[in-house]
């Protein structure tokens, strides 16, 4: 009997990419495509699911205190039954007698992972055929063929197999279990408030943690008071010496050791005053004697330099195109999947911002590809012709201790016939792809930078300048480079603390010029107003930014560095998380903005969590949650380790709940105009 290889994919479209490598010409039949040596096959995402707890005793649909804890012993899955077809065919061409050998080519990480092992589980798969694992980090031909002649044992990824049905039993036991006891505790005065029906208080390891990041910064903000505050400005001009009373620069007032308002309670940080009278006080102090002048005490010269930024993991590219685009995370994730898939970009869902050793050697290859690119191939074409690639694996871009399944997201240089079919948002999506890419081939940005402190009687003022004197990779880097002034290139902010200010070429050779010692004119004092503004809402993009960099909202320096590189929730499903709290009714996604912001009975149920389950708004304990999983999957912990603790977890909580006594019950005082709760 002639025996074949069976590939099977995740997706109908990879499962084409496969065919198209491996030079498949047999027809496509009901759900998989033959020919005399190869099968190539495909799941629809997910075939497999775990059984709701009545499927293990049919009294568990019921809602009880009596029914929780609810922990299996044996967890049972269970076919989708939108998909069973597909997994009909998938099981039969798994397990047929001619399959000896089969590649397993879903996504490469861990829910991909997780989506064949359930198939192979549930179909009933033997061990005594031949199951190798296709790791790649993009769907080019060369990229798969590679993946296939590296193919490695299967059994190689058991720690990240261990590690997917970790995850999915540690949502799965905390999502049933809190969320029953919850809703059995607390859902009646919900209820009765809203003046609804049924109220389910759901809840989960990583998505209500993530509303506890929108609640708190929402009160943050209804809480916060602004804080008027005056500084002080002087209108400086040229030497004392000269008759030109053209101004120059401003410099404005700071409070240093030898001013007569040191110490004061008065201050607003050290530049500036509580009180208008006090900053018009200082004023007039500094009118008195005439003329006005101002002595440089110190003057420094620098060049600066700006490196170009890392490249995009998925989380960086969400942000951006959040600011940039206004599209929500969920929808960069699927315009980068699509790219993904017609070959332009390697794989998305990865947490890397640098390249590997091996890729960085072969890196000519896609830049080569993108000299064709319009508008950019030309700055690709010079990185090839001048050899400026060649030493990239000695730079920060080239680090294979940063990177866990894969490396940073980049163009592939291949499938650029495919540009004039994308639509006008992948296009530019592709595009900030590229030229992430693209800038780290070429220097840094270097500024001029002037900084100087001038006195006038016993106080200081100082002023710094800021101009570009070579744009290095900002050329490539920035769409609208060139369309812009300098400052705006700079991005300069001159309401800031300390800006640097913007200055013409003749400002600034004439600053430049001066010296410690020089004395310049004071033209006139000023007062500048301003006022404190509370913390900004999260946006979609900076939410999926703060998941990521969940271990940097911990206080606790120790805590901090232990769970160091661990966020909350992966690449994979962040988006997903934030989309689920939106059809839950828990926030609100202002799509024009991209804002978000917590419903009122988003802030119930932090409230509800607040004081029963408050773990579960912890970034801390939800990214040492991930961050066991990642031991699992090195090897670091053990299965039976790690689901020792989540057992304990999970019954010292839902016990915690079903303890509560009536009368120390949370009693429920609303007030519509600002909507907490607390309790009686």
């Amino acid at each position: 009997m002639t025996t074949k290889s069976l590939f099977i994919a995740e997706k109908p479209s990879v499962a084409q990419q496969f065919a198209d490598a491996l030079k498949i010409s047999g027809s496509r039949k009901d759900g998989y495509i033959e020919n005399d040596n190869y099968i190539v096959t495909w799941c629809v995402g997910h075939l497999v699911a775990m059984s709701y707890p009545e499927v293990y005793d049919p009294s568990l649909k019921r809602w009880s205190f009596d029914s929780i804890p609810f922990i299996p012993e044996e967890y049972k899955y269970e076919v989708i039954p939108a998909v069973k077809k597909q997994f009909d065919i998938v099981s039969r061409l798994l397990n047929r007698d001619d399959v000896e050998t089969i590649y397993v080519c879903t996504d490469s990480g861990r829910e991909g992972e997780y989506i064949y092992r359930l198939v192979d589980s549930l179909a009933g798969v033997p061990d005594t055929k031949n199951k190798k694992r296709v790791w790649i980090d993009s769907q080019t031909e060369e990229e798969i063929l590679r993946g296939i002649r590296e193919a490695k044992d299967l059994s190689e990824y058991d720690n990240l197999s261990c590690s997917a049905y970790l995850r999915a039993k540690e949502d799965y036991l905390m999502g049933i279990n809190f969320s029953r006891a919850l809703t059995l505790k607390y859902s009646y005065p919900v209820k009765n408030y809203l003046g609804v029906d049924k109220c389910v208080i759901a809840v989960g390891r990583v998505m209500t943690c993530v509303l506890g990041m929108v609640v708190r910064r929402e009160r943050e903000i209804r809480d916060f008071n602004s804080t008027p505050f005056y500084r002080v400005v002087a209108s400086v001009g040229k030497k004392a010496s000269e008759e030109d009373d053209t101004k120059l620069f401003d410099a404005e007032w700071r409070c240093v050791e030898g001013s007569k308002y040191y110490g004061n309670p008065g201050l607003y940080k050290d530049n500036g005053f509580l009180k208008k009278e006090d900053a018009e006080a200082l004023i007039k102090s500094l009118e008195d004697p005439k003329p006005v002048t101002l002595k440089i005490k110190s003057l420094s010269k620098k060049t600066e330099k700006k490196n170009p930024p890392m490249l995009y993991n998925l989380a960086e590219l969400q942000n951006d195109c959040s600011r940039l685009f206004k599209i929500s995370p969920s929808e960069t994730l699927n315009i980068v999947q699509e790219l993904y898939e017609k070959k332009l970009v390697t794989y998305p869902r990865t947490d890397a911002r640098v390249l590997s050793t091996a890729i960085a050697k072969v890196i000519d290859k896609n830049l080569s590809g993108l000299t064709s690119y319009p508008g950019l191939g030309q700055y690709a074409k010079f990185v090839v012709d001048k050899g400026g690639h060649k030493n990239i694996s000695k730079s920060k871009y080239v680090n294979d201790k940063m990177i866990t399944d894969h490396y940073a997201i980049i163009p592939t240089g291949q499938g650029l016939g495919q540009l004039g079919k994308l639509s006008d948002i992948q296009s530019k999506v592709y595009d900030l792809i590229v030229r992430r890419f693209l800038s780290i081939f070429f220097p840094p940005a270097t500024y001029k930078k002037i900084s100087m402190s001038l006195e006038r009687n016993t106080e200081e003022f100082q002023a710094n300048f800021k101009v570009l004197e070579n744009p290095g990779y900002l050329k490539i880097a920035d769409p609208k480079f060139g369309q812009k002034n300098k400052s705006a290139e700079e991005g300069t902010d001159q309401n800031q603390d300390g800006a640097d200010q913007e200055a013409s070429e003749d400002v600034m050779s004439y600053v430049a010029g001066l010296k410690k010692g020089d004395v310049l004119k004071g033209l006139g004092f000023s007062v500048k107003e301003g006022k404190t503004n509370p913390p900004k809402r999260y946006t979609s993009g900076s939410m999926i930014l703060a998941m990521e960099n969940a271990g940097q909202l911990i206080e606790d320096e120790e805590l901090r560095e232990q769970i160091k590189g661990s966020g909350i929730g992966t690449s994979a499903t962040r988006d997903s998380i934030i989309t689920k709290l939106v059809s839950n009714k828990y926030i609100t996604l202002n799509k024009k903005t991209q804002v978000l912001a917590p419903t009122f009975l988003g802030e119930i149920i932090y409230d509800v969590v607040q004081y029963s389950i408050n773990d579960l708004l912890r970034a801390d304990l939800t990214a040492s949650w991930e961050k066991g999983l990642s031991y699992v999957a090195e090897g670091t912990i053990t299965e039976d380790e790690y689901m020792v603790k989540l057992k304990g977890y999970v019954v010292k909580y839902t016990n915690a709940v079903k303890q509560v006594r009536n009368q120390n019950q949370m009693h429920l005082v609303f007030d519509k105009t600002k909507p907490y709760y607390t309790k009686k």
